[in-house]
């Protein structure tokens, strides 16, 4: 990945192609020569938050789905989700180049052997350039991270570790299932390998006010990670999460709160880190709240437009943070 080097103080914003943020498109824009396009895959597997090893249920917030609303059935080999998200992209062309994402669940839950022989045919196809595998920090043990970089080797790999919040009492909370020392030891075993580390966090959290949440983004800016994700919190149908809403009402945030928010972070975030998401996507069918979050492009359009009026950018107020 092409890095950006970090202003000296008091200089304006650098343009990530005439936006605010450095984004992964931009990124791989510049890798790739061309768009690079996300297929979801689900591989089927659990996760250590649902079978007991690490807790019952998951996280109160994950969907029947684990995250993987939009991958294809588990019932269908890889390959053939793949081709068939493929064929559901045929604007992207028959030269078009494609991460593969394992999303649903947790996906180095498995025997190291299993995963070296599911990974490794997904990798292997040209149109393929990156392998892209969603876990949780206390599901990579050493031969499964020796697995992941043999074939960084290949093609590059990414780790996406859902850690979501800092906050301990919040994690509790959302039954998150692992401490932060499990994830500040699975960063630095990734990173020892040569993998590339995608961090998850969600915003919206009823607990924690702006503050903590911009606490999470500094914390992140001292670790070794490459990528983020900013998340907003939705409430889904049949998930623990949408009983507690029914029952005890939190307060969401709203669209323009939102949005300030994630200029705020961006703000303290450091403009090394690619940014991989500033809002989610949840299927219309499952989404109870926050409904205005459908309106992806929207967001996406207004966040930008704020940022040129207030005259900001990724990493502004980074420079002014202690170590």
């Amino acid at each position: 990945m092409m890095k950006q080097q970090t202003p000296a103080a008091g200089t304006g914003p650098r343009m990530w192609d005439e936006e605010r943020y450095h984004s992964v498109t931009y990124d791989l824009k510049h890798t790739y020569n061309d768009r690079v396009w996300k297929l979801p895959v689900h591989a089927g597997m659990t996760c250590p938050n649902r079978d007991g090893s690490a807790g019952y249920g998951g996280c109160t917030f994950c969907s029947e789905g684990g995250s993987g609303d939009f991958a294809l059935s588990p019932r269908m080999p890889v390959m053939e989700q793949l081709d068939a998200q493929k064929e559901l992209l045929k604007k992207a062309g028959p030269d078009s180049l494609y991460i593969a994402y394992f999303q649903a669940f947790t996906n180095t839950y498995a025997p190291a052997e299993y995963l070296r022989s599911l990974f490794t045919p997904v990798i292997e196809p040209p149109d393929i350039c990156i392998l892209s595998v969603a876990t949780r920090p206390d599901a990579l043990p050493d031969d499964v991270i020796e697995v992941l970089a043999s074939l960084n080797q290949i093609k590059p790999v990414w780790v996406e570790l859902g850690l979501q919040t800092i906050h301990e009492d919040t994690a509790k909370w959302f039954r998150r299932g692992y401490a932060l020392p499990c994830f500040e030891t699975a960063v630095q075993k990734l990173r020892r390998a040569g993998l590339h580390v995608i961090v998850h966090t969600i915003l919206g959290f009823p607990q924690e006010n702006p503050e903590q949440v911009l606490d999470t983004i500094r914390y992140l800016n001292r670790q070794d990670i490459q990528g983020i994700k900013l998340q907003l919190l939705h409430i889904l149908k049949n998930t623990e999460l949408a009983v507690q809403y029914r029952e005890n009402p939190f307060p969401l945030l709203t669209r323009d709160a939102y949005i300030d928010l994630v200029i705020r972070c961006l703000e303290v975030l450091s403009p090394e880190t690619a940014v991989h998401r500033v809002t989610g996507d949840a299927p219309r069918s499952l989404l109870i709240e926050p409904q205005w979050s459908l309106d992806k492009h929207g967001i996406l359009n207004e966040l930008n437009h704020r940022m040129r009026v207030q005259d900001t950018w990724q990493g502004k107020r980074y420079e002014n943070q202690e170590d």
